[in-house]
């Protein structure tokens, strides 16, 4: 078919061994490994993992092309009779679907992240933020593990806003789970040696159990709702009612179990990351850490943030938005081709998997300037990248995550709630990006909890 992007080259990467490819290197070091590729081969390169070729993209063109352009040909890698990855654990939810599934549900979920309904949920993501971070007060002068904590507060938020439910009581066994889970997820679609899940291996029996507990809550949250007949006007109110308007039929059981656990699962995991990663950046830049306490003291002078804040916090949405650049919450998006294409020149065969590798497009020397630092001034000067795919933390294209105004919200809210209580100093000497899924801390991220004297706001 006709391209329109400019022709790349493709570069076969060297050091495949035989049987194994490139497997032995992409285990140990996923993320440094696709980085390090790109920067020595270019935008456009394959790799074997075992015997599956995969093509690695990091160029705006090439990302425009697969999500935008020609997403009717670049399919989720999900197969029914053979699940691997994600739909191992989410199903044939909202992120793992393709065609007439993937629309149906889309088109019955979106209506509950639209822009307007976000804003009225802002007060109940407060709310939960003031109720998790009290916890914190035992624990001042002490030292925490922020990315434990960011996953706990971003997992009350999304049971709270969308299922108007708490889930405080599970939260040691959910996050338990979910860990579990996702790396199993990640290494069965990365390692092709993987053992199937009737091999009865310790891990897989792991996995069965956590995933026998995460369906036990999901099907219960389904059957108490049904029960109680109350009416709470949520993601969960919309998932019941929901019909499809050519048979009138509702979704299956099965159906509602895999998009409550794909909104509850991905809702939370990907702004809990990117919070951490923002903790992270702030604490290892001291001027940037003192604007953004000016500035939330400034405006908010000791209360509580809500929506209508958010406008007033420009300094703390632009560090959001900079640390979604460096640290992607999906350093890479994967698809598969449903047909032979041509991509920016490269020609793909039919059922070739894609890596459109975001992290990569994030700091792309063409497209940014200083691309490895941290500045978040870029956002507040106006500097866009030339090529707008060269900046996607939510995806592109028709999937673009349903989720976006959401975590645009949820974000910058919660950074304010905490940063006018709390100024977070790292406690450990290193930490490391480990790709497992997402893009989160390898083994956490701890840090001292110093309070802060909250302003007293102006009677003036």
């Amino acid at each position: 078919m006709p391209d329109s992007a400019p022709s790349f080259t493709l570069v076969d990467v060297p050091g495949a061994v035989p049987l194994l490819g490139h497997l032995g290197a992409f285990r140990k070091q996923p993320l440094e490994m696709l980085t390090a590729w790109w920067r020595q081969h270019g935008d456009a390169l394959h790799f074997r993992l075992g015997t599956r070729t995969l093509y690695l993209f990091s160029h705006p063109d090439l990302a425009e092309e697969v999500l935008v352009k020609q997403s009717d040909r670049f399919v989720k890698v999900y197969d029914p009779q053979r699940p691997t990855g994600l739909a191992l654990v989410l199903g044939n939810g909202l992120v793992t679907s393709s065609g007439e599934v993937w629309k149906r549900h889309r088109r019955i979920i979106q209506p509950i992240f639209h822009r307007s309904r976000i804003a009225t949920m802002a007060d109940r993501m407060a709310q939960v933020g003031e109720q998790r971070i009290a916890a914190w007060e035992h624990h001042a002068g002490g030292t925490i593990d922020i990315a434990a904590e960011m996953m706990k507060l971003a997992l009350e938020v999304i049971s709270q806003t969308m299922f108007s439910t708490s889930m405080t009581q599970h939260i040691e066994r959910i996050s338990h789970a979910l860990r579990v889970s996702i790396k199993y997820a990640f290494d069965s679609f990365s390692n092709p040696l993987f053992l199937p899940l009737w091999v009865p291996t310790a891990r897989n029996r792991e996995f069965h159990s956590v995933m026998q507990f995460m369906d036990g809550l999901m099907y219960g949250l389904l059957a108490e709702r049904r029960h109680s007949g109350v009416h709470h006007d949520d993601l969960l109110d919309l998932l019941l009612q929901a019909r499809d308007e050519e048979t009138g039929e509702g979704l299956s059981d099965r159906e509602l179990r895999d998009e409550a656990l794909t909104i509850f699962a991905a809702g939370h995991e990907t702004t809990a990351n990117a919070l951490a990663w923002t903790w992270y950046l702030l604490a290892t830049h001291p001027e940037a850490r003192t604007r953004f306490h000016e500035e939330i003291d400034r405006v908010l002078q000791g209360r509580t943030p809500n929506a209508d804040d958010l406008p007033q916090l420009p300094y703390t949405r632009a560090l959001f938005d900079e640390s979604l650049r460096l640290y992607p919450p999906a350093p890479a998006v994967q698809r598969k081709a449903a047909t032979p294409t041509t991509v920016g020149g490269v020609s793909l065969p039919e059922g070739a998997f894609v890596l459109v590798g975001t992290y990569n497009l994030h700091r792309h020397p063409a497209f940014w300037s200083n691309p490895e630092q941290f500045l978040p001034e870029r956002w507040l000067d106006g500097e866009r990248p030339s090529n707008r795919y060269a900046y996607i933390p939510f995806g592109a294209g028709p999937r673009t995550c349903v989720g976006l105004h959401f975590a645009s919200v949820e974000g910058p809210l919660l950074l304010a709630l905490i940063g006018r209580r709390y100024d977070l100093q790292l406690a450990q000497e290193k930490v490391e990006p480990y790709l497992m899924v997402t893009l989160r801390p390898k083994g956490g991220m701890r840090m001292t909890l110093h309070p802060r004297k909250i302003p007293v706001a102006s009677t003036v």
